[in-house]
Formats: structure tokens, sequence, C-alpha cells
């Protein structure tokens, strides 16, 4: 995405996406209408991507080709008006499957995003800690032994190496963690070992080249951005390239405050 386009919010798109193959809670065509009907000028869906364990959140992998053919189906019908695109959000799970692993290399998707939502507790099973509060605390003390310095670390030490292994174009809300690690430890991320955490990866970002979304979906509800305005002010200065997604899971929110999102961007981005 074109960074001066970013700037001036004169495209009209969202990357980020779920629908009925994953844990959005409405199909395909009602986002494709509504997308439509809000002059939108690129649509990409993003389901979960299948993963090797049990989750209720994530696409099976036997649906995919269900899903690329639907994607067909509503360019076919609606692509005169939007340009939509076939993406998948691709959870890293560790070395053994994430964003560059083989089996997605097979896939004919139009770009992919990158996102942590499952760490190794300390007997390495795989929890996934994204979702609601009351969820992430009941988890903290079930699977973690209510040690959430261990969980932040584990987040970003995922994400590092999920940059490092590569395979994806843009790097999903990449300091989420905080939001949930926040209401559980209040003031942890001023803390200078999670501040020194969230850099790290901003500076295996940067270099790396991937695209950073600049994520929405928690602003109406909670008053926060992923990432941090502390961190997109490092993205913004140093010319990453971003986009703003509304990761929309119910057809309605699918531009829910991106507006503000340009609107902080063009408070923080460099003059020149």
């Amino acid at each position: 995405m074109d960074f001066i386009k970013l700037l001036n919010g004169s495209l009209k798109y969202t990357f980020h996406s779920h629908t009925e193959f994953c844990d959005g809670r409405a199909q395909m065509e009602a986002f494709a209408r509504e997308a439509v009907a809000q002059g939108f000028s690129h649509y990409g869906f993003s389901p979960h991507s299948p993963v090797p364990i049990e989750s209720p959140c994530n696409m099976h992998r036997d649906k995919v080709p269900v899903y690329l053919s639907e994607v067909e189906r509503i360019r076919d019908t609606y692509g005169d008006k939007v340009n939509f695109y076939a993406g998948m959000e691709i959870d890293y799970l560790g070395d053994l499957w994430g964003p560059s692993h083989d089996y997605f290399k097979t896939l004919p998707l139009d770009y992919s995003i990158g996102s942590v939502h499952f760490i190794p507790d300390q007997n390495g099973t795989l929890v996934d800690i994204d979702g609601r509060y009351e969820s992430f605390a009941r988890k903290m003390h079930q699977f973690f032994n209510d040690d959430i310095r261990y969980v932040v670390e584990t987040f970003y030490t995922q994400s590092i190496k999920m940059v490092e292994a590569g395979g994806f174009d843009i790097i999903g809300h990449l300091d989420k963690v905080g939001h949930n690690a926040a209401h559980y430890c209040p003031g942890i991320e001023s803390e200078p070992w999670y501040r020194s955490l969230a850099n790290e990866l901003v500076d295996k970002v940067i270099s790396s080249g991937v695209t950073v979304e600049l994520n929405t979906k928690a602003y109406r509800e909670h008053n926060r951005f992923f990432p941090s305005p502390e961190l997109l002010k490092r993205l913004l200065d140093a010319r990453v390239p971003l986009i703003v997604n509304s990761d929309a899971h119910v057809p309605a929110l699918i531009d829910a405050s991106r507006p503000e999102a340009f609107a902080l961007i063009a408070t923080l981005a460099p003059q020149s």
C-alpha cells in the first residue's frame, strides 16, 4: 500500500476480516455486500489458518478449497465494484508450523498475515491467549501458573521467531498481548522489561521489510489500537509499510475505527 495514500486515507480498504470459515459471525456473501455498500475499493478475506491442533477458531484444512472457491464466486459476482482478495491469517505455532511452512506455499493466496495467538505453556502445551480478558485470566491460572511475565516474554519471543522465519506479507496486531496483560497487571506496558521486548520486535520488523497492520478492532470498545501509539511512531519514523485493518468479525464493523486510525497516523507521521 502506497505510503502517501495511507496517510491521507485515499483508498477505502481492509485486508483483515473473518467469516463463517473460522470464528466470524456471518457469511462471506454478507461481508462482500457490505463492502460494496460502503464503497470499498479493496477488500481482503483472511480466515484463521488451519493448525495441527484442536481449535474452534481456526479453519479446517478440508475447507480451504471451499473458501478459495467462494472468493472466486464473490469476485465473479461483485468484482466490477470491489477488488476482492483471498488472504489468510496464518498462526505461528513454532518451528514446525507457521507462515513459512511448505503447506501454505501451495495455496494460491493473494497475501498472508502472520500472527501469534497461541503460545506454549511451561509444559509445552499450546494455549490460545487471544480473545476476551475473562478467558485470558482463566487461562493464566489454569495453564501458566499466573506468571504474566512468562506469557508476555513468550509472546514476543514467538513473534520475533515468526518474523525471522518469514513467509508472510503483513504482521498482525503485533503487540496485542499488551491489552490482556495490562488488564491482568496494570502498568505492565510501561515497565522497562516489557518495553524492551516490544521494541526488540519492532526492530526486527523494521529490518525485515514486512508490512505492519494498524489493527482497529479494539478501539471502539477499549480505546486502543495495535500497535500502541509509541510503537506506531517508531514504525512511521522508519517508513515501514503500513495498512489499516479493521479485523472485522461482523459485516457492520468492516470500517470500524479506521477513520480514527488515519487521524492518529496523520498526527504521528513525520512531516517530510
